[in-house]
């Protein structure tokens, strides 16, 4: 056993195959097992390479995919990424163009803000402007409407400040009081002169008649049956000047638009102009044939009263010294306000109203019985036309009279029409009426008396102040907006 294993040491350190028939027989036995094992080996590896073959294939089909997922993914990604950047520059592209179309419109608008502020500014200069918003007016509820009451006799005159804050308000008690709008509560109120007083008065002692407060609400000035005009600083009440020279009671008073030019008129016929801020008199017209019932101006350097008995409309050129006459109403011309530079309404006790064109002496619309008729079948008359006012530069317009109503209008086309909107109940006679600058409210004055006599009394009005709320009806969306 030892020779055996040592000869075939020897035989391996040889590198030769041992010798012997165990060596033979062992190496048979191993080349048999071998080849068997080849055998088996074989038949297993080309039964299993079969199966390998399955195997790697749908291992190689299962570890291929996954790469070409991938690298379809990352295709995907890159293909989404330059998809992305290019829906991003589109979109940034629409985006830029929104910007500009929306900047064209903004420039559009602007230009036609601009443009249509240029053509009111050129149709308000040649008077001509008509902005439509009576249609949009809507009746207040009676219970809407606000009541200010402080003055013991009939209100004969009222004006509001530029800035629609204050409302000063006058009457036959010979006192002035400045309300707030907002509040409703007294800021101010100017008593009646002390009976005695020596030197000029620092208030009233008769009726007040008329008042007018100028463009920058720096002066208020009044006028009264005693022949003064008293100036007042407007925020201080405090007396400043008194104004002199008219023969008769001052029936009206206006103040020339962005200037500190006053024009008064009176029962003794005349106009006359003064410069408040110089504390000085200018010069008188003369021209009506009795006494003036009230006045009005704007801007031009003109101003139009209402004559009164004598029965006409006049307007009057400042510089040229000359007047234009109109003729239409059939009894005392009693109110008229300018609705702009070249129209204008009026009110008499005949119970029309009329639009007034400068350019025409007739009427331009003639509204008669404009607030109905009293008295007994067949011996009706119709109600006085006491107080117009106009909303400036558009077609509203108000009326009042003592038939328990103010009137609201609207002018037609080119002022040749008043068609009415509404009935604002008040009780008593309405003998100031003006609107706000804004046009949101309209004040009126209610007295128990008219505001030039004592013809009637209605007892169960009560003197006050009444703030009317004009509301508007939204207008209904235009097309495309």
């Amino acid at each position: 056993m030892v020779g055996t294993m040592s000869a075939t040491a020897a035989a391996r350190k040889r590198g030769k195959p041992a010798s012997g028939a165990g060596a033979g027989a062992g190496a048979g036995a191993s080349k048999r097992r071998r080849k068997g094992d080849s055998a088996g080996d074989k038949s297993k590896s080309k039964g299993g390479s079969k199966m390998n073959e399955e195997i790697s294939s749908d291992s190689e089909t299962e570890s291929l995919a996954p790469r070409r997922t991938e690298e379809e993914e990352e295709e995907e990604l890159e293909e989404t990424a330059q998809e992305k950047k290019l829906r991003l520059a589109k979109l940034y592209l629409e985006q830029l163009r929104q910007q500009e179309e929306e900047k064209a419109e903004a420039r559009e608008f602007e230009e036609d803000q601009v443009a249509g502020r240029l053509k009111e500014d050129v149709l308000e200069q040649r008077g001509r402007l008509q902005k439509s918003v009576a249609k949009e007016v809507q009746a207040p509820a009676p219970a809407d409407i606000r009541i200010l009451r402080g003055h013991q006799l009939s209100i004969t005159c009222l004006v509001i400040t530029p800035d629609d804050l204050a409302i000063f308000s006058a009457a036959k008690d010979c006192t002035i009081i400045k309300w707030s709008v907002e509040s409703g509560r007294k800021l101010h109120v100017i008593p009646r002169a002390k009976k005695g007083a020596d030197g000029k008065p620092s208030s009233h002692s008769s009726h007040i008649l008329c008042m007018a407060i100028s463009s920058d609400g720096k002066y208020l000035a009044s006028g009264d049956r005693s022949k003064l005009i008293l100036i007042w600083d407007a925020q201080s009440c405090q007396h400043l000047y008194t104004f002199t020279g008219h023969r008769d009671a001052v029936s009206g008073l206006a103040f020339r638009r962005g200037t500190h030019q006053l024009y008064s008129t009176s029962h003794d016929r005349s106009v006359k102009v003064w410069n408040v801020a110089e504390n000085s008199y200018v010069e008188t017209l003369f021209g009506h044939q009795d006494a003036v019932a009230a006045l009005d101006a704007l801007s031009r350097e003109c101003c139009v009263t209402a004559g009164g008995r004598d029965g006409t409309v006049r307007v009057w050129k400042i510089p040229e010294e000359s007047q234009l006459v109109f003729y239409g109403h059939q009894g005392s011309i009693d109110s008229i306000q300018l609705i702009n530079e070249e129209h204008m309404v009026s009110g008499a006790d005949d119970g029309s109203v009329a639009l007034w064109g400068l350019s025409k002496k007739r009427p331009l619309a003639l509204q008669r019985e404009a607030h109905g008729l009293r008295g007994e079948p067949g011996l009706e008359q119709p109600f006085w036309v006491s107080s117009v006012a106009a909303l400036l530069n558009t077609d509203l317009v108000a009326t009042g009279s003592h038939n328990n109503s103010v009137r609201l209008w609207r002018c037609g086309e080119g002022f040749r029409q008043l068609d009415l909107l509404c009935n604002i109940p008040l009780v008593g006679f309405i003998n100031s009426l003006k609107f706000s600058s804004a046009g949101d409210f309209l004040v009126a004055g209610v007295g128990q008396e008219h505001r030039l006599g004592r013809w009637w009394r209605i007892k169960e009005a009560r003197n006050s102040v009444c703030i009317i709320p004009l509301r508007r009806a939204p207008r209904p969306p235009t097309a495309g907006s």
